[in-house]
């Protein structure tokens, strides 16, 4: 198992992140999966662009998702970040302006945090990148990353639009199959993919939602 000592010297991706004024290497994985999925897909455009694009980015910090979103986005867009640490000190002056973009420190499994998002949705595009607390032990890891991912799917039940998309980061193991198929009833398009930036010794991967579906009709 690779050292925590290897995992902080930085590598390309964590010098590139710095050259480009971002506070973690995490950014390239969300925009390797937007050149490729079309993430913000729906995004306004000229004239139409005064309908706000919402996005939920939970497990914001240290905020480069959230900064690659608003960066990504411009003037419409609004971005809701959720961690329970707080945001890097770099990406504090962007996050807490309350016209594109705010950010909420709490728990995302707790009751009232996702009443206190939700308030604020519905959303265009929910992003996770949560990660719990790792022990070493994989079972246990993928365990608590897939309880971060449920609660994630969660938020994009109750507050993604049709149409939406929605990105979460497991690890790999236990009854992750079962979580992608959640999402593959939901969105027309379900599926997993590894992105370039992530560590070649880390288990994680992303499980992506694409387009996302309207509820079922209820019968008469």
């Amino acid at each position: 198992m690779c050292s925590l000592s290897l995992y902080n010297k930085p590598d390309y991706w964590s010098v590139k992140a710095k050259k480009e004024g971002f506070p973690a290497r995490s950014v390239y994985k969300l925009q390797e999966m937007d050149k490729k999925f079309g993430l913000f897909a729906g995004f306004a455009k000229g004239p139409e662009q005064s309908r706000r694009f919402k996005v939920l980015d939970l497990g914001a910090a240290p905020g480069s998702w959230s900064l690659y979103a608003l960066r990504r986005g411009g003037p419409g867009i609004f971005v809701l970040g959720v961690d329970l640490a707080p945001l890097s000190s770099h990406a504090q002056g962007a996050c807490f302006d309350e016209e594109r973009c705010t950010f909420l420190q709490g728990d995302l499994t707790r009751r009232e945090i996702q009443e206190a998002v939700l308030a604020q949705g519905p959303f265009n595009l929910v992003l996770c990148d949560a990660a719990p607390g790792t022990t070493g032990n994989p079972g246990i890891d993928a365990l608590r990353s897939l309880v971060l991912a449920e609660a994630a799917l969660e938020y994009a039940d109750q507050g993604l639009l049709t149409g939406g998309n929605f990105v979460v980061k497991v690890f790999q193991g236990g009854d992750t199959p079962r979580l992608l198929q959640g999402i593959r009833n939901r969105f027309k398009t379900g599926r997993s993919f590894k992105p370039g930036a992530c560590r070649s010794t880390s288990f994680e991967t992303y499980y992506l939602g694409l387009t996302h579906l309207p509820p079922p009709a209820l019968e008469a």
